[in-house]
């Protein structure tokens, strides 16, 4: 269930979160800490709402926005819906705006808010990207977490694990389109997961994230693209919109 009282001020930044000390900030939960990192050090707009508090935190791109007069307002259905735990992308003025919802215990704690431009000059709205089923493979529980909601907000089925081994037999049992996975690995890097996989499955995209550049794929010989650590969702966006599902 959404948080009881009013809607938060989107243009405000809160300033609990923003003065909580070390030791505060310890007693937060996992998934707190990473989404209050993600917006505040994100290059795109953010907006994050924790809590039946109504916390918010904001980062510099979002309060620019707001200083400039061009922040859109919050649709309150489609954020209501975040809070009983549906992703929503919705247009709000120059702006694709992706609720996305944040869980802890199956339970919905708080929604990020993430505000990318709208394409330009389409007068129409455009074909919808094809469904695609993606297996994200990422050993950072909370990480992965936040990108499989972000995938779902898309309109994309989305599934993580935490390693390799435990991709490799689900791979030919799902039938995904995209392999979504992290360079570094605990166990088996994500390149030979992905080489493996491609071996089984020749017709499967892949998708690198790296925050080590592109040292570690200067030698691998089957196509794939690669996002550099941290990626906005505009880039992810552009790199699933080129895959169509797997043959």
């Amino acid at each position: 269930m959404p948080p009881s009282g009013p809607l938060p001020d989107p243009t405000a930044t809160d300033r609990d979160s923003d003065s909580a000390t070390p030791g505060e900030r310890a007693h937060w939960s996992p998934a707190r800490r990473v989404a209050d990192d993600i917006a505040r050090h994100s290059p795109l707009p953010m907006l994050l709402l924790w809590g039946r508090e109504h916390a918010s935190v904001n980062n510099a791109a979002h309060a620019a926005l707001a200083a400039g007069g061009a922040l859109p307002d919050l649709p309150p259905a489609p954020l209501a819906a975040a809070w009983r735990g549906q992703p929503q992308r919705v247009a709000a003025g120059a702006f694709e705006l992706y609720l996305t919802p944040l869980r802890e215990d199956e339970t919905v704690s708080g929604v990020l808010c993430s505000f990318a431009a709208a394409p330009a000059d389409t007068p129409a709205p455009a074909p919808a990207t094809a469904r695609l089923r993606v297996l994200v493979v990422e050993d950072n529980i909370d990480s992965q977490y936040l990108v499989c909601e972000m995938l779902k907000a898309f309109g994309h089925d989305a599934d993580g694990v935490g390693s390799a081994e435990q991709a490799l037999p689900m791979l030919p049992a799902s039938a995904y389109d995209v392999l979504f996975t992290d360079v570094s690995l605990p166990g088996m890097s994500g390149v030979e997961l992905a080489r493996q996989a491609i071996a089984a499955q020749p017709s499967l995209h892949v998708v690198f994230a790296s925050g080590y550049g592109g040292a570690l794929l200067r030698h691998v010989e089957f196509p794939f693209v690669s996002l550099q650590k941290p990626y906005e969702i505009e880039q992810l966006q552009a790199a699933l919109a080129a895959f169509g599902p797997a043959g």
